[in-house]
């Protein structure tokens, strides 16, 4: 009986140390970072926190929203959320005038934290160079 329960309380500790190896790096990473909203679908705002230097960016949504979105096409929430996500980071860099650049990973840390990695032909824009935000959008949550 001992061996049957270590099993499963292996997997559970190991599931909350990836978790909070996930929460940690998400703060590290992303804390210090304002972030930028874009819509996708039906006016559905995702937060992007964008680390251009390290070409990668975490696109959060909300719960109400995954609960009830617009724009799911009757797919169910979690059927449509990696093409919303997918989505939401190629308008990101659209908007931001990166069109050229590609989305080449991601990595899903909750339903509603995804990463992207991404690539660009252009060299990384030294520290302190003004770059494209999107207009109008620096308060997040208010309309």
């Amino acid at each position: 009986m001992g061996k049957r329960l270590a099993v499963p309380l292996v997997l559970v500790l190991g599931s909350a140390v990836s978790g909070c190896t996930g929460f940690a790096y998400i703060s590290k990473t992303y804390v210090s970072l304002t972030p930028q909203v874009v819509t996708i679908g039906c006016n559905d705002p995702y937060e992007v926190y964008d680390q251009r230097r390290a070409r990668r960016m975490l696109i959060v949504s909300n719960g109400p929203r995954e609960i009830a979105g617009c724009g799911l096409d009757g797919e169910s929430p979690e059927a449509s959320r990696p093409k919303r996500f997918r989505a939401a980071a190629r308008a990101y860099l659209d908007e931001t005038v990166r069109e050229q650049c590609r989305i080449t990973g991601e990595i899903v840390f909750t339903d509603l934290q995804t990463e992207f990695a991404y690539a660009c032909a252009e060299p990384i824009e030294p520290r302190g160079t003004t770059v494209p935000r999107l207009p109008g959008r620096s308060q997040v949550g208010v309309r």
